[in-house]
């Protein structure tokens, strides 16, 4: 165990930095946690908050650090509680015909591995071999896995679950930009700013040491947040701090358009920048013109008057002392999200924001990193470098880094959706690898991804927990945790971050690079894999050299010195802080408007709805998931940890007093939450912070309070994201019958 590491916190992209430190050296016979687990069945598993956590093994301190500058969230803090939780799985475990998990040896396990993908390709074909991965993984776990995928596999059906969290927002980037960079500007920028708009991002929850670098703008009255809610975020405008813009949800993309319309009509545009820097201005200019303030406001809920002040003040900002427009995943989580964050970003074209010194444009990446396990290979049309795998030239670099011929380098595969709508189906996946997500909770239409889970032929999680999407695969393989590993990470402001271990992992505990490695070997693989970190980044810098996301100039031994390494960083040059300063990524140098327009969406009152209505009786209302300050993503660890867990028990309906009464619901009171995806049941939460045709549920819970019970497949048609924050449900109240520990409720009669 060392005695100290610097690292950063295995949660959200702002990636704060921390130190940790052991109370006293621990042999590994000391270590609490290294007896071995016995797995029960799905139905006896013991739920988190009824074991007793032992004392951590690991001391956390925060870092000073640009991003949060010592300061860690309540996540960060408890994060180490969760190395030698007693629920952690420490053995491979295997599902038997009676559906326990008992534990095997770990030739066995991958023994059963190879078997399974061998009979599933003979039978079936490479594509019928899927691989799910995560955001949360090393940007070297992410590279050798989609490396695994391709060659060791030799499947074209490869996503991961930050197709749910940055697909919309970098698709929009790409074409504006011709890159795709979370932030292309150190975070610590928008200190200086006088105007910051925010549109569907809650940082004071999902990562309040952000919070901080809000101050300047918030001091000057320049805060402008746009939320169907008021949230913790929304809340900072209070008191001069600025405005808090709430739209109906899903009418964000009109909105952006009524805030373009105003800065053209009102002469705000900066005419200079958008006839130097960029192309396409004359069609954007003619696909707002119908959107006037007054035309909005019918369509959004938002008063004209606060859309023209809107305008108006990030004007004055870009001119005066610096704008910033930051977009999150309230308003991409959509099926127009794609277009609706290119809407954010025309706006800051049209104010000459990005490539400016003290202005920008930026999104803000949710999972720890979801910058980097975009850029290296898990997503289905991509390989390293952020390279398009459908370029021969890219394909052709792929190969001669691999050392294989090209010809073994699948195609394109399908998004994440698509890829889980296609488990167990006769073209469709029969095996599935799952590393770093548990998408039994966090995929849209959860019951139907359970269902695809369960219809597989084989299911093999790679995860340190028994999460719902564990419970149900055939053979669990046991995993290091973030303080028990060595690699890189790339933060949402694009920076590399080095992960250092503190402490060895539990004797049965594999890291899954050893397993990828072994695998591969067994597979009879082309190329090599390797279990050591620092050798897959070797090849990763050769892997990313000349790319869009280039990181061939940065090497674990600056890394190690503190250097900051922002890509695009090419061998030899210092790397890119600030993108766009000079020229775009697009041949021309210069960014493009693409005009954009809403789509029809069904309202939860229109006659459509009507059938529906009757069928379930009580009032349709538009349920918006996220995040609770207490939990990150599933919850499967975070539900773990006992002072969240204790904070933040169960998921609650967020409605407004007025809908409640309609109703006759009260604060605390159970109800039921349907549509025709299925059903959820929570208690109540009155608060006059949310629209009253507006519900909100989080995310982070499983079975009967899963929100993505409720949330609907369709995706952007772009970006592959679903639609996850505008689902039509019906509330009714309901009464409690407590049977065997569970809660089996019935609904009342509606009036």
């Amino acid at each position: 165990m060392s005695p100290s590491a610097a690292t950063h916190c295995p949660y959200c992209a702002l990636q704060c930095a921390m130190t940790l430190t052991s109370p006293k050296a621990l042999t590994p016979a000391e270590t609490p946690g290294s007896e071995p687990v016995v797995a029960a069945p799905a139905i006896q598993v013991p739920a988190a908050d009824t074991l007793t956590p032992a004392a951590p093994l690991l001391d956390v301190s925060g870092r000073d650090f640009p991003t949060n500058r010592g300061g860690l969230c309540r996540k960060g803090w408890t994060s180490a509680s969760l190395l030698n939780h007693p629920g952690r799985v420490i053995e491979p475990l295997l599902k038997g015909p009676d559906g326990v998990h008992r534990p095997i040896s770990w030739d066995d396990a991958l023994a059963f591995v190879t078997s399974a993908v061998k009979q599933t390709r003979a039978l079936h074909g490479a594509d019928a071999v899927g691989v799910f991965g995560g955001g949360g993984l090393t940007n070297e776990k992410a590279y050798q896995l989609g490396k695994f995928a391709r060659l060791a596999l030799g499947t074209s059906r490869i996503d991961y679950n930050g197709r749910f969290c940055m697909s919309s927002a970098a698709a929009a980037g790409m074409r504006a930009f011709g890159l795709d960079r979370g932030l292309p500007f150190p975070l610590a920028d928008l200190d200086a700013a006088s105007t910051i708009l925010m549109l569907g991002s809650n940082v004071a929850e999902t990562m309040p040491p952000f919070v901080q670098h809000l101050q300047g703008a918030r001091d000057a009255g320049g805060l402008i947040v746009v939320d169907p809610r008021r949230s913790a975020t929304a809340a900072f405008t209070s008191d001069g701090g600025g405005l808090h813009l709430q739209p109906l949800p899903g009418t964000d993309l009109a909105l952006l358009l009524g805030l373009s319309h105003v800065v053209i009509h009102e002469g705000l545009a900066d005419a200079g920048y958008i006839a130097a820097r960029t192309t396409g201005y004359d069609s954007l200019a003619r696909s707002v013109a119908s959107y006037w303030p007054e035309r909005v406001q019918s369509l959004t809920g938002v008063p004209a008057g606060l859309i023209r002040d809107t305008a108006r003040r990030l004007a004055d900002g870009a001119t005066k002392g610096g704008s910033y427009i930051l977009t999150g995943r309230g308003v991409e989580q959509h099926v127009d999200g794609t277009d609706t964050a290119t809407a954010a970003i025309n706006l800051s074209l049209l104010l000459g924001l990005p490539g400016s010194a003290r202005s920008g444009y930026g999104t803000l990446t949710g999972q720890g990193n979801g910058q980097g396990g975009r850029e290296h290979g898990q997503k289905a049309d991509q390989l390293p470098g952020y390279r398009k795998i459908t370029d021969p030239a890219a394909r052709a670099h792929m190969a001669k880094v691999w050392d294989v011929p090209e010809s073994l380098i699948p195609g394109p595969g399908v998004p994440a959706v698509e890829l889980l709508k296609s488990l167990g189906q006769p073209d469709g996946v029969r095996c599935l690898f799952v590393h770093g997500a548990n998408v039994a909770v966090s995929a849209p239409d959860a019951n139907a991804v359970i269902a695809g889970l369960r219809s597989l032929d084989f299911l093999v999680v790679c995860d340190f927990f028994l999460s719902e999407t564990a419970v149900e695969a055939d053979l669990i393989l046991p995993v290091t945790q973030w303080a028990e590993e060595e690699g890189t990470l790339t933060n949402l402001e694009g920076r590399v971050l080095r992960r250092r271990h503190a402490l060895a992992p539990p004797p049965g505990v594999r890291s899954e690079l050893w397993i990828m490695a072994r695998l591969a070997e067994a597979l009879d693989a082309p190329s090599t894999f390797s279990a050591d970190p620092e050798t897959v980044f070797e090849e990763l810098r050769l892997a990313s050299a000349g790319g869009l996301a280039d990181y061939s100039g940065i090497d674990y031994a600056m890394l190690d010195r503190g250097d900051a390494a922002y890509w695009p960083y090419p061998a030899g040059s210092e790397g890119t802080p600030r993108l766009f300063l000079d020229s775009f990524a697009h041949a021309d140098g210069r960014a493009v408007f693409t005009a954009v327009t809403p789509r029809r969406r069904a309202s939860p009152s229109s006659p459509a709805a009507e059938p529906a209505r009757r069928n379930r009786g009580g009032k349709p209302m538009t349920l918006i998931t996220g995040r609770l300050l207490e939990h990150y993503q599933s919850g499967a660890q975070t539900r773990r940890v006992a002072a969240l867990a204790e904070a933040q028990p169960e998921a609650r309906l967020q409605l407004h007093p007025a809908t409640a009464a309609a109703q006759g619901i009260a604060d605390g009171d159970l109800v039921l939450i349907s549509n025709a995806r299925g059903e959820v049941a929570c208690r109540a939460a009155l608060s006059t912070d949310i629209r009253p045709e507006t519900v909100f549920l989080p995310f982070h819970f499983p079975e009967l309070e899963s929100a993505n019970r409720l949330t609907e497949a369709a995706t952007d048609p772009i970006s592959g994201m679903p639609e996850f924050k505008f689902s039509t449900v019906w509330i009714r109240p309901a009464a409690a019958v407590r049977v065997t520990g569970f809660p089996v409720l019935q609904a009342e009669e509606s009036s």
